[in-house]
């Protein structure tokens, strides 16, 4: 039997990346996954991965998965990929709040149509669709959310500096966000049996994107953690037990170290302290 036999979930940020390899992992646990991206084919983003692949690799496993087109910062996009859902798989029983948007910009230089687009598709993306899948967890007195997070949202500290900084000021800032939310978010839906979770990679997971943004060298690259290993983390938040698992803003390898998933780990979480919000 696998841990999801039977659920529905709903993965953002699934044609390529972590949300690929969740929705894939998602699938191959029983789960009934919507996909939801803003690519529906492959050519249609400068980077390769698309809805119509992860759907195919899904159903050439033999698991369910159905492509939803969502652009993350629109309110009826987002209303759009729940309903859907609901229409041809069933209520939500896991939200896996995965898409991001990033750019590399000092503050200086940051285009105002830019940070506001970053906070509607980080932040505010999340927060629509965890209050559009709640009613239907609170009714049936379970679900789980697990929104995905980044080691970005772990300051600088204090001065004085060695240098200007990486230009990831922004993507740190809507991270740190998103976890003081989930935390917020998990304490107000414990009384109906919901879990909300933060998990961020303990080390920069490889993907299409962290390669064209230089913080990885190849897909392949040894010095990463493979987007599996998220998604094996994410699937434990989103299958153990209320009590052990919910308000928890964590980090890949050092959930599953401590639940015995793995037996060795590295990165944030383990290596290092991670924010602020993960010491509480």
């Amino acid at each position: 039997m696998g841990k999801l036999d039977g659920k529905v979930a709903i993965v953002t940020g699934a044609s390529r990346g972590i949300g690929k390899a969740t929705a894939k992992l998602f699938a191959a646990e029983g789960a009934r996954v919507a996909c939801a991206a803003r690519t529906m084919g492959e050519g249609e983003h400068m980077l390769e991965g698309s809805l119509c692949t992860t759907v195919s690799e899904i159903e050439k496993e033999g698991g369910t998965a159905l492509a939803v087109q969502t652009d993350i910062s629109s309110e009826e996009s987002c209303a759009n990929l729940v309903e859907t859902t609901k229409k041809q798989l069933g209520p939500a029983d896991v939200l896996v709040n995965d898409a991001a948007l990033n750019y590399y910009i000092p503050i200086k230089d940051y285009p105002i149509s830019r940070w506001l687009r970053a906070f509607a598709v980080n932040v505010h993306g999340p927060f629509i669709l965890s209050q559009l899948v709640l009613p239907d967890m609170i009714e049936r007195k379970s679900g789980a959310i697990v929104n995905v997070s980044s080691s970005a949202a772990i300051g600088p500290g204090r001065g004085p500096y060695r240098g200007p900084g990486s230009g990831g000021t922004m993507y740190g800032t809507t991270k740190a966000a998103l976890e003081r939310f989930s935390q917020g978010l998990a304490q107000e839906v414990y009384q109906y049996g919901v879990s909300v979770a933060c998990l961020s990679p303990s080390q920069v997971v490889p993907t299409p994107g962290t390669v064209y943004h230089k913080l990885v060298n190849a897909l392949d690259d040894p010095r990463g953690e493979p987007p599996e290993v998220m998604a094996r983390a994410i699937l434990l938040l989103s299958t153990e037990a209320l009590d052990k698992v919910t308000g928890r803003v964590t980090y890949s390898q050092a959930i599953l170290k401590e639940f015995g998933w793995i037996e060795e780990g590295r990165g944030a979480g383990i290596d290092s302290p991670g924010s602020g919000f993960s010491q509480r």
